[in-house]
């Protein structure tokens, strides 16, 4: 009878920051390696570099260590038998120039170390610096595996000159179930429904225009949406606070006496208890990269607002554009489609479901080649 063969992981991402999307990044990723590793016979033992590591372990039952400490960060990947770099977008400039250099650093030191290093489901760029092109096809091509979550981060990596294959696979958020929220999330809603079966709409909002510009045309949207629909609003804030006090904001905004009509989740740090929030929607309007993902994982109709190109290629992905972007909204273009979404559900999820369904299947493939990798070097000791 075969044994069970031992491996411990170090997953490096942006993780114990308190952003919903990320932190379903992760739980997809621990669910994925541990089914994976069973198939496989294999047991992963996952330490997670994260900037909270005790909320990391109480919240997944897994080691952590401090991301920013240098000495854990080394004794962590000395320690461990290979390491993950992703998902999300880790290699990107838009942010800060420090972000990159990061995490190439972790991938590097892993790769100094002697063990196996794996790009899983990551998205590339922007990279508006040409200096990171050449790092990052250093370590990529040290890499035992590389996979990203479009077409066109394959695309950036090519121009990068990286040599290694190149798997493009579904952000792992895709193939992240309920689990033990399945049934709070089916108590509270028939699925699109809710207590009060009135329809739900979702809305995932975030900051960006200085001005404001961009959540105030939503507002105008909500408003025409609760004139003409029975519908109830819920906010679903993806990284706290400042989610929630843009929220806050465009209810505000939307004034005319339909407080009681709108709510916001604020207090959800679980990634899968927020996948049943969204599973209770009728349709989802969302600027959240990972608020569409939940949403197309569970069939809700969805609508995203454009901020980042990361926004449009998983659009693309559903075979489907952004209804506006941070640059224009259309407030009367953006109420018109909710209206036609909540009307048109089932016809949408008709239309969207074996693609979907494809989509979810795809998203596990890059822990099922992780695990191949340490089948192969277990007959090799």
């Amino acid at each position: 009878m075969d044994t069970v063969v031992t491996k411990r992981i170090v997953l490096s991402g942006y993780y114990g920051f308190d952003n919903s999307g990320d932190e379903a990044v992760l739980q997809s990723i621990l669910l994925a390696l541990e089914e994976q590793g069973r198939e496989s016979g294999i047991r992963f033992v996952p330490i997670v570099l994260s900037a909270s590591p005790e909320k990391t372990k109480a919240t997944y039952g897994v080691e952590a260590a401090h991301r920013m400490r240098i000495g854990e960060v080394i004794r962590t990947i000395r320690g461990a038998d290979g390491l993950i770099s992703g998902g999300g977008s880790l290699l990107q400039d838009a942010t800060s120039a420090k972000t990159i250099p990061y995490y190439l650093a972790i991938l590097k030191m892993a790769q100094l170390f002697g063990k196996p290093t794996f790009i899983y489901s990551q998205g590339i760029g922007p990279v508006h610096r040409g200096m990171f092109f050449g790092w990052i096809r250093s370590v990529f091509n040290k890499s035992k595996y590389i996979s990203v979550r479009d077409k066109e981060s394959k695309e950036l990596l090519l121009k990068m000159k990286v040599a290694r294959e190149i798997a493009v696979v579904p952000d792992p958020v895709m193939g992240m179930p309920l689990g033990s929220y399945a049934s709070q999330g089916a108590s509270e809603a028939d699925r699109g429904g809710s207590a009060s079966d009135k329809p739900v709409v979702g809305v995932s909002v975030r900051y960006w225009n200085q001005d404001r510009s961009e959540l105030k045309g939503l507002a105008e949207a909500l408003r025409t949406v609760l004139e003409r629909s029975e519908a109830v609003i819920r906010f679903l804030p993806f990284h706290l606070p400042s989610d929630a006090a843009a929220s806050a904001e465009i209810m505000g905004w939307v004034g005319g006496g339909f407080d009681s009509r709108m709510t916001v989740a604020d207090h959800i740090t679980h990634p899968q208890h927020m996948l049943a929030e969204v599973g209770r929607c009728r349709l989802l309007l969302g600027m959240r990269l990972h608020s569409l993902i939940y949403a197309a994982s569970q069939e809700v109709p969805l609508l995203g607002i454009s901020y980042d190109p990361k926004i449009d290629q998983f659009l693309n992905r559903l075979q489907t554009s952004a209804i506006a972007s941070t640059q224009t909204v259309d407030s009367a273009k953006v109420a018109e489609e909710m209206l036609r979404l909540l009307e048109r559900r089932s016809a949408w999820q008709e239309e969207k479901r074996e693609l979907i369904h494809r989509l979810k299947d795809e998203a596990q493939r890059p822990a099922h080649q992780i695990a191949s990798f340490f089948i192969k070097g277990r007959g090799s000791k």
